[in-house]
């Protein structure tokens, strides 16, 4: 046999032999679409937004189990707050219809609890179940507090360390209280400064703080408040400030809260098999909160939450290497995954990849209950101001936003009520997100009006 026939076979058995996935490869058309609905066509590589930025784009019909149209969407983005989607589809599988707020032991004359990673428990964004109050406030004995089921950081991977007084980037802890956040504001009448909880108003003093700006700050590692009153413009307003955890600190507000003391029992004991669950809320109102005003610290909690119910530990970066590994093996390309929230600019996936995951998660939840967990174009949550028009809502899906990037990954239904799977990529533009949303949203009321 020459080397030319050798040769030849060599390119016919790699051009066509299937991969990882059992389907053959398909060879690309450029950046453009890999399939499209007949005489279809969003000519994204066209756009001259577009083209000022790093653009990527999947359009896939899960009906049909194929992609309508793709653009750059093997390539790797910054997904931002579009992580939350990988913390969803997780806490959808791993979790049952009600959140668990604790366990707890009787150990002679002592009431040991644990925390699970619930934050809920007096979350002011939360309706709250009075069953987790109620017991913490009358369980019989001394109440202990033991952490060492929490195995984690109190940030996560690549997060911002200068970022710590801002509201957005809330310290994980396995037991949080009042969402981890200290809330400030003025009493209309009296004109006093107002702090919920109670307990911090002793840790408030009046001086300057290193950002002019902000009218409350704190250091960084203590609980010490400066309220600057010069900073305050108008007559109202309101600052939520982070506060830094510590078990001995938890325990001084919890007993503070609950009117009783409560101890730290620092020793290495994990719950005992036999160790009672108490519930809090239906897990809905937690992804609605996590996914429609794009949450952090719900999203970081949920997955230590999870990490507490598959391991008895809270740990992030363990339970993400589970998912990956249990889950996650048949996405199209490996997602760089480290932590709930989408904080961190380590995280890269591609915009195929996140289909894939959105489709997961259509196969398990129920059409109605999932586009009510999603922001609603024109209605609700990050996207309430887009893709609306006046018309039925007809977007559902996570924003992801970083300085320098913007992503929009969801669902579409189109005017025949058609529901498609979407994922939309910006990296690396200058300048405000605004004309690459007015963009999009042209190109999703396009999708809606032409694909049948």
């Amino acid at each position: 046999m020459n080397t030319k026939w050798w040769l030849f076979a060599l390119i016919a058995l790699v051009a066509f032999a299937p991969d990882a996935f059992g389907q053959k490869r398909k060879k690309r058309r450029g950046k453009a679409a890999v399939e499209t609905v007949a005489k279809f066509d969003l000519h994204l590589e066209r756009n001259p937004v577009f083209k000022k930025a790093f653009t990527g784009f999947a359009l896939y019909d899960p009906d049909k189990g194929k992609m309508l149209y793709e653009y750059n969407s093997d390539k790797y983005f910054t997904p931002a707050s579009n992580t939350k989607i990988l913390t969803l589809f997780t806490a959808l599988s791993i979790l049952q219809d009600s959140v668990p707020a604790l366990k707890w032991s009787r150990q002679g004359d002592l009431t040991i609890i644990w925390g699970t990673g619930d934050p809920s428990f007096l979350n002011p964004h939360l309706q709250q179940n009075p069953a987790v109050f109620e017991f913490l406030k009358n369980a019989p004995g001394y109440l202990l507090f033991c952490p060492a089921n929490y195995r984690d950081q109190r940030y996560g991977s690549g997060w911002m360390w200068s970022d710590y007084p801002y509201y957005y980037q809330a310290e994980k802890s396995p037991f949080p209280v009042y969402s981890n956040v200290a809330h400030f504001s003025l009493d209309s009448l009296t004109g006093e400064i107002q702090v919920m909880p109670a307990f911090l108003k002793n840790n408030l003093a009046e001086g300057l703080t290193f950002d002019e700006e902000e009218p409350v700050t704190r250091e960084e590692f203590s609980n010490a408040f400066v309220f600057n009153p010069d900073a305050i413009k108008g007559d109202q307003f309101e600052a939520h400030v982070p506060f830094h955890f510590s078990p001995e600190f938890f325990v001084k507000m919890l007993s503070d809260t609950l009117h009783r003391p409560v101890g730290v029992l620092n020793a290495n004991m994990m719950p005992p098999p036999d160790a009672a669950t108490i519930y809090s809320l239906h897990v809905d109102s937690l992804y609605r909160l996590m996914m429609q005003e794009s949450d952090n610290f719900i999203a970081e909690q949920m997955l230590l939450l999870c990490s507490n119910q598959v391991f008895g530990e809270m740990n992030t970066r363990k339970m993400i290497h589970y998912v990956k590994d249990r889950l996650f093996l048949d996405l199209p390309d490996e997602p760089q995954w480290v932590d709930g929230s989408g904080l961190s600019r380590y995280n890269l996936f591609t915009p195929r990849s996140v289909v894939a995951v959105l489709d997961k998660i259509r196969r398990i939840v129920p059409q109605d209950r999932l586009l009510g967990i999603f922001p609603a174009g024109g209605v609700s949550g990050t996207i309430e101001d887009w893709y609306g028009n006046g018309i039925q809502p007809y977007v559902f899906a996570k924003t992801g936003t970083l300085r320098n990037n913007h992503c929009l990954s969801g669902y579409l239904l189109t005017r025949s009520g058609r529901l498609l799977i979407f994922s939309f990529m910006h990296n690396n533009y200058t300048g405000s997100s605004t004309a690459y949303k007015r963009e999009m949203e042209k190109v999703l009321r396009k999708i809606r009006i032409e694909v049948q």
